[in-house]
């Protein structure tokens, strides 16, 4: 103990002082306690509880980002799908149309053939029946000046009947 009186002393501690000393520190750490501590504490828990709150919200935040990112991707995958049928649809309406008209073209074509055959069949028959009175009016134009007699009107029918079962056209 004389030891620790020799070191007491020479740092100069005197128990007095020290007991002053311990007392007013304990003064100034309930001071601190009541008026510094507690509301610096408070006020560390509340920004904890912030932090705590902004790291949930930023949770929640990213799930629902998420989501919105997932049903964003599902309306763009339903909307490609849709336009896919869209033109799959306008394809298959532009493919049947072209084949109406198509066929409306071949029916068309076709009837045009069949009047310009039916045309062509009367203007041929036309044709053979002008031909035939032709060839009956020089039949009878050419009896008439070989046998040089005049034909009466029963003769040039008579001729031209005979004439004209002859030719076959």
């Amino acid at each position: 103990m004389d030891q620790l009186k020799d070191i007491l002393t020479m740092f100069g501690v005197t128990w007095g002082k020290f007991l002053a000393q311990v007392f007013i520190f304990l003064i100034v750490y309930l001071v601190l306690k009541k008026f510094a501590f507690g509301p610096v504490m408070a006020m560390l828990d509340e920004r904890k509880r912030r932090i705590q709150e902004g790291e949930e919200n930023l949770e929640k935040i990213k799930r629902d980002l998420d989501e919105a990112e997932a049903k964003t991707h599902e309306i763009i995958d339903v909307a490609n799908k849709k336009s896919e049928r869209m033109i799959e649809d306008a394809r298959e309406s532009a493919e049947t149309f072209t084949n109406q008209q198509r066929q409306e073209a071949v029916h068309e074509a076709n009837q045009i053939i069949a009047k310009a055959k039916e045309a062509g069949r009367l203007e041929q028959e036309q044709m053979a029946s002008e031909l035939k009175r032709e060839f009956g009016r020089l039949v009878i134009d050419t009896t008439s000046k070989v046998s040089g007699k005049v034909l009466d009107q029963d003769d040039q029918e008579r001729i031209n009947r005979e004439t004209a079962g002859q030719i076959a056209l």
